[in-house]
């Protein structure tokens, strides 16, 4: 990898970085963090029974912040309160995750629309950055799965920040986060990493020569692929973990 793409990759491992400082993480920020990579991973599966006892033991720290993350996870549909029972992990809202996909693309495909019309505030500057990462020769592509699904992700946040509507991107951004814990599963294949990195590089270059309708064709023909294998992938995976835990 050039040192050119590495500065690059560092630029987009999370859009708008820079512009503010860091937040200061708590220890239920950590603890939320552990908990929902344990669900993404399959160390938890669903139907799983724990307490807030034995997490606490677990990562060594007082109840109060386990709490304070499952509630938090409650929230955000991974977890259940079982009274006088603890807690469960609930199943995956295969349905919601269909919904919040089709939210993704509207997004998308919009900010693509814009970019390529040269709308007022839009910022091409972006998509110079992008094509530093997706727009390199084959053989200096990144092979690591974890850092190309951090630059998938800022490569779709990207493009709508580029649009130049900073609401649109909020909402976006917010619709990412709650699709990346099983989103990330696209990148445990090699394959997969190969065919986005190719699929990219095509929206880009049809994003960079104004051709709206074939780069959004391209787009959403990209994000539907990467859903189904996704779901393939999850629902192998929980097979696999219960599996193993029976």
């Amino acid at each position: 990898m050039t040192a050119g793409h590495r500065n690059a990759a560092v630029q987009l491992r999370k859009p708008g970085a820079g512009t503010t400082a860091p937040e200061r993480r708590s220890r239920a920020d950590d603890v939320y963090a552990g908990l929902k990579r344990d669900i993404a991973e399959f160390r938890l599966v669903p139907g799983d029974r724990f307490t807030e006892q034995e997490v606490s033991e677990r990562l060594g720290v007082s109840r109060t912040p386990v709490r304070q993350a499952l509630f938090r996870l409650q929230q955000e549909g991974f977890v259940q309160v079982q009274f006088r029972n603890g807690w469960r992990v609930l199943p995956f809202d295969f349905e919601q995750f269909e919904q919040l996909y089709d939210l993704r693309t509207l997004y998308e495909t919009e900010a693509v629309r814009r970019v390529c019309a040269r709308a007022p505030r839009v910022d091409r500057a972006l998509l110079d950055d992008l094509a530093r990462i997706w727009l390199v020769p084959q053989a200096e592509r990144c092979s690591d799965g974890e850092q190309v699904a951090a630059w998938d992700e800022a490569f779709h946040c990207t493009l709508v920040q580029a649009a130049g509507n900073a609401e649109m991107a909020r909402a976006h951004r917010e619709v990412t986060e709650r699709i990346r814990i099983i989103r990330r599963l696209d990148f445990t294949q090699e394959s997969r990493i190969t065919a986005t990195y190719d699929e990219h590089a095509q929206i880009l270059r049809a994003v960079l020569a104004q051709r709206a309708d074939e780069a959004n064709r391209l787009l959403s023909a990209h994000i539907a692929l990467s859903h189904a294998e996704v779901r393939k992938i999850t629902l192998h995976q929980m097979h696999l973990a219960r599996r193993i835990g029976g």
